[in-house]
Order: structure tokens, then C-alpha cells, then sequence
């Protein structure tokens, strides 16, 4: 364990180093920060952050940066995010309010991440599997003919078209659209199956068909493995910090352009707490000199998706994490209420 006076020293470092891009040195960190000691003291204890592997001296220059695991404990150790201010909360407010549908809630969602972090912003789409029904809808285009719309809880549309094996009325349409959301409106996709399995004997038998050929398409609709699709954006920012990859940033933006890869970055959306992942914590090679903080976000006290941004791991911690967090909190009550 370090002692507090180290850690002190390692929070001076990544602080300088976030904010001036330039290595840091004993001299200059007793001149900036009011660390209580002597610029003798303060050397040792670089050196000994060194010898432990928390910080590193680049060869050009005789001051020292962060390494990963430098940046990993000045993280776990960090005492708060930075709150977003007053009038910064209003815009993301106003901004996200003003949005119509899902598509518009994830674009300006993307949008925004990236504009308040200036890094990249990728915001995945709730997932149907984790939704509850909002409510069933079901259309008439011609005698034996049907439209079937399942609305979600976080906004999601899904249309159907349903060819009956007989015409079906008017009146019987109206009934089984009346039982069938006083049995799902609310239930969790999973639950939906046994709430409606005997729900044909309730109809007279020749209209039982239809009512089974219906069930079958909302079950078929619940159950279908939609592709779990992200947005991203803000890539134009990754250029800012062309110096913060080793070589060149096309390992990056390859990368970033697999889908596969991006999910596994935000990681699986039931551990919805915020995560940072640093470096080489990154399992993509591509990704090995990036850092990425992600959280969950729903329309209650359960995530139904993730979002995050992605920069160079000489990332301001506190106030991207604090961004992260305020969005997806705004994007749940926007779900919550629409």
C-alpha cells in the first residue's frame, strides 16, 4: 500500500500531467501543488513511484508520467466525480428534452457526450431482451390481414404484418386487443409466454386461429435476437490527441469501427455501475493505449443498455466520469417519461 503522502504525490502528477501534456517534475509539483514537503522529500517519493511501476520516465525528458497502473489507482482512489455545474445540468437537460423519438434520444445523447468530454461517445440501444411491454397494438388492413405494433418501455417499436388463416372482425379485434394488454402491458418480455398461452380459448373457435397465428408473431417479435446496436460519435476528436498514441491513432479507429469490440468496451449491461477501464485493461490490442468509462442506464433501477466515451488514458478522470454519469442519469428519466 502506499501511504497517503505518495498517493498525494501520484494525484499531483496525473493532475499536471492531464492538464499541461508535458511530463512532470519534482521541482515544478513543491513549486504548483502544497504538498508540505521538501522538493528532496517529494523526489523520493517519485522515485519510489517509479521503482513500483505508478509512474514512468519517458527518454526524452527528466520529468515522469502516469503509467496504467499509475492512472488505475489515482481512479480507484479518486474521492468524487466533479459534479457537472448548474447551467452545464440545464443544457444537457434542454438538449435531451427536445429529443422525439429512441433514434433521437441516442443521437443527441451521442452528440452531447462527445461535445461535453471531447472524446469519442458511443451509446448502445436499450436492448429488447431487457424491456417490459409498454403496449400492444393491433390494426386492421383487411379482412385476414393485421398489423401488430409492440411499444416498449424505453421506446422501442417493433411492426408485424399478419396474415390470418381466416377474416377476422372488427369486434373480435378489439377484444383480444383489450385482453391481451390487460395481460402483458407492464410484464417483462419473459414473463409474456405464460401469460397468454390460453388465451385462445377465450375466443369463439373460428376465431381461435387468428388469435393463435397473432400470439405466435408477439411471441416470435419478443423472442428474436435483435442486433444489439450502438451509436458513436465524435471520432473527429480522437486527432486532438494524435501525440497520445504511441504510433499513429488507426489502430484506434479500426477498432472503434467493430461493433463486436464496442460492446465488449461498455461490457455487459448488468454490471451498471460506472467502469473504468485503463490501458491495457482493454482486452483489443487496438485499444491498448486508450482509456474507457461506461455506465448503465434505464428507465428505472435497472440498466436496459450502456453508454460511454473513449479517449487517450491522459484523460481528466473526475470530470469525464462525472459527464458519463450526469447523461446517463438524464437519458433514464427521459425514458422513464416517454
Amino acid at each position: 500500500m502506499l501511504s497517503e503522502r505518495r498517493l498525494e504525490v501520484l494525484r499531483a502528477i496525473v493532475h499536471d500531467y492531464v492538464g499541461t501534456e508535458e511530463p512532470v517534475g519534482s521541482k515544478a509539483l513543491t513549486e504548483r501543488h502544497s504538498l508540505g514537503v521538501s522538493p528532496a522529500t517529494v523526489r523520493n517519493d517519485m522515485a519510489a513511484l517509479e521503482e513500483e511501476g505508478f509512474i514512468a520516465q519517458p527518454h526524452t525528458s527528466a520529468g515522469r508520467i502516469p503509467t496504467d497502473k499509475g492512472y488505475r489507482l489515482f481512479v480507484d482512489k479518486l474521492a468524487g466525480v466533479k459534479p457537472m455545474t448548474a447551467p452545464e445540468r440545464r443544457a444537457i437537460q434542454n438538449f435531451l428534452d427536445g429529443a422525439v423519438d429512441l433514434d433521437d434520444v441516442v443521437g443527441r445523447t451521442v452528440r452531447l457526450l462527445a461535445q461535453l468530454t471531447r472524446q469519442v461517445a458511443v451509446v448502445q440501444y436499450p436492448s429488447l431482451t431487457r424491456s417490459t411491454v409498454r403496449h400492444v397494438e393491433l390494426l386492421s388492413l383487411a379482412p385476414a390481414r393485421l398489423m401488430l405494433v409492440l411499444i416498449t418501455d424505453t421506446g422501442r417499436v417493433e411492426q408485424r404484418m399478419i396474415d390470418c388463416p381466416a377474416p377476422f372482425g372488427e369486434t373480435a379485434l378489439a377484444d383480444l386487443r383489450a385482453r391481451l394488454n390487460s395481460r402483458v402491458a407492464g410484464r417483462r418480455f419473459a414473463d409474456v409466454p405464460q401469460l397468454v398461452q390460453d388465451l385462445p380459448e377465450a375466443f369463439e373457435t373460428e376465431d381461435r386461429g387468428t388469435v393463435a397465428t397473432v400470439l405466435s408473431t408477439l411471441l416470435e417479435t419478443l423472442v428474436e435476437e435483435t442486433e444489439e446496436r450502438l451509436m458513436i460519435g465524435g471520432t473527429a476528436n480522437l486527432t486532438r490527441f494524435g501525440h497520445d498514441f504511441p504510433l499513429t491513432i488507426r489502430p484506434v479507429l479500426e477498432a472503434l469501427e467493430e461493433q463486436v469490440v464496442l460492446l465488449k468496451l461498455l461490457g455487459e449491461v448488468q454490471d451498471s455501475g460506472m467502469a473504468v477501464r485503463i490501458g491495457h485493461e482493454n482486452a483489443h490490442e487496438g485499444l491498448s493505449s486508450t482509456s474507457v468509462v461506461s455506465v448503465g442506464y434505464g428507465s428505472g433501477s435497472e440498466a436496459v443498455a450502456k453508454l460511454g466515451v473513449v479517449g487517450p488514458t491522459r484523460m481528466d478522470y473526475p470530470g469525464t466520469m462525472g459527464a458519463v454519469r450526469a447523461v446517463a442519469r438524464y437519458v433514464g428519466q427521459i425514458l422513464a417519461e416517454s
